[in-house]
This record gives structure tokens, C-alpha cells and sequence, in this order.
């Protein structure tokens, strides 16, 4: 799956959580793509985080989960 596509369907998913507080709703986002995410998709992602448009919140729910991996 394209990057840009992973972003569209990652910014969706934050569209649905920004009701809630921004630091609930980051953890929220994060989780959703944790467990709903196959890890290829994931991967996809936070390899290209500096090529496409991701809203603020899921923004910082990937750089949570980057920063989350083990090395």
C-alpha cells in the first residue's frame, strides 16, 4: 500500500479520536494502529513520515510508536 494512502487512512482514524483530550486522543490513535495495523502498514508509515501530510495528532501518535520500538 502507497504511503499516501497509509496517511489518508491514518489521518481518518485521528479524525474519529479528536474529539477526545489531545493527549488521549494521541494514545488513542497510536493504539488503533497498534492493534489494527498489520505491521507492514505500520513499517510503511514511519519510514516515510517525512513525505506525507499527517493531521497533528497522528503526527504524534507515530513518532510515539516509532519511538516505542525497540532498536
Amino acid at each position: 500500500m502507497s504511503p499516501d494512502k497509509l496517511a489518508y487512512m491514518a489521518n481518518q482514524i485521528g479524525h474519529f479520536f479528536q474529539s477526545q483530550k489531545h493527549d488521549t486522543a494521541a494514545a488513542a490513535i497510536e493504539d488503533h494502529l497498534l492493534k489494527f495495523w498489520d505491521p507492514r502498514m505500520r513499517k510503511t508509515l514511519l519510514e516515510n513520515l517525512d513525505k506525507v501530510q499527517l493531521d497533528p495528532l497522528v503526527r504524534q501518535a507515530a513518532e510515539r510508536m516509532r519511538d516505542s520500538q525497540p532498536a
